[in-house]
């Protein structure tokens, strides 16, 4: 494993998601807000660390390898406490988050499958999929924080944007779907 600086901020994403899961669960009123905090600190340096590896010249097959696996784990750890939290019987949040982490599973199942064909390349990380991404997050963040913000519920909010983000999801799994498609009759 390469020891470099953008490889050390994916290994503390991870590192991060004990601390955000106890966080999360404290039964104080400031456990909200402080997990959402350490849930944006964890995006934060998803973002550096992809940044500083192509910045530095430091990117490597662990780093492309531990970067996904690190955002999937926080994102599906985020969903699950939500939906444990706050999602009993609500079709509006637990339907959603199975769709997400539903998708991360098949997608990197079907990117493990088309690298093994040598055709990675038909399932490359889209402008649709950073969409999908950015307002998963941004839901997840609302939803975390749980208070209302100028008079408006981040919970509502939070749970709209989730829903968006399902849609995108979906769409962008049909888009990834057709994709390894296409590149299997081409290769046929």
């Amino acid at each position: 494993m390469p020891w470099n600086l953008p490889n050390a901020l994916t290994l503390l994403r991870i590192v991060l998601i004990p601390l955000f899961v106890v966080v999360f669960y404290l039964p104080y009123a400031w456990a909200y807000p402080l997990s959402a905090l350490l849930f944006a600190l964890a995006g934060m340096t998803d973002w550096l660390d992809g940044y500083l590896a192509r910045r530095l010249g430091q990117t490597s097959a662990f780093g492309a390898f531990l970067d996904p696996v690190a955002d999937k784990l926080l994102v599906a750890v985020a969903l699950v406490m939500l939906v444990d939290r706050h999602g009993g019987g609500s079709l509006w949040l637990a339907g959603p988050a199975m769709v997400i982490i539903g998708r991360e599973i098949v997608i990197s199942a079907l990117r493990e499958w088309m690298a093994e064909l040598g055709k990675r390349a038909s399932v490359a990380v889209s402008f649709l999929g950073k969409l999908k991404t950015t307002v998963q997050i941004m839901a997840i963040l609302l939803l975390l924080y749980h208070y209302p913000v100028f008079g408006v519920s981040t919970h509502l909010a939070g749970l709209a944007l989730l829903n968006v983000a399902a849609a995108l999801t979906l769409w962008s799994m049909v888009y990834y779907l057709l994709g390894a498609h296409r590149a299997m009759r081409a290769g046929a």
